[in-house]
């Protein structure tokens, strides 16, 4: 059975996606960011800032889909200055420190609102 998990986003009606998606054990999170509810994006240039709101999505959608951050067993970082990694890794070690998960951080061109510079994914299976 599949389960969808919406924020309220505005835009996910228009793309047509889900902030996460649960079927059977495993649960896929989209691509999530700081952006806030009006269209702001939280935390300004402060990199640990928006990559610590990113995570804390995250872990909301996890919980709507029955899932934990222990459940997590990858994370995708996309950001937009790699020489600002040690920012977004201190928020990403903050969520992930005891939990491991494989994890991949990588730098992209941009995001879709230039204030971004971070946008995350996780996947997770949740056990039993």
């Amino acid at each position: 059975m599949r389960y969808n998990i919406s924020s309220g986003g505005p835009w996910e009606d228009v793309v047509g996606y889900s902030r996460a998606v649960r079927i059977g054990n495993v649960v896929a999170v989209a691509g999530t960011t700081a952006a806030q509810p009006d269209g702001t994006v939280f935390g300004g240039d402060d990199a640990y800032l928006q990559a610590r709101r990113c995570w804390e999505t995250v872990e909301r959608a996890l919980a709507e889909a029955g899932a934990t951050l222990g459940d997590v067993i990858r994370t995708r970082m996309f950001v937009t200055d790699i020489a600002r990694w040690e920012e977004f890794g201190r928020a990403h070690g903050e969520f992930f420190r005891d939990i491991k998960p494989a994890a991949t951080m990588v730098e992209v061109r941009r995001l879709i609102d230039p204030t971004m510079l971070i946008e995350v994914e996780a996947d997770a299976i949740i056990p039993g």
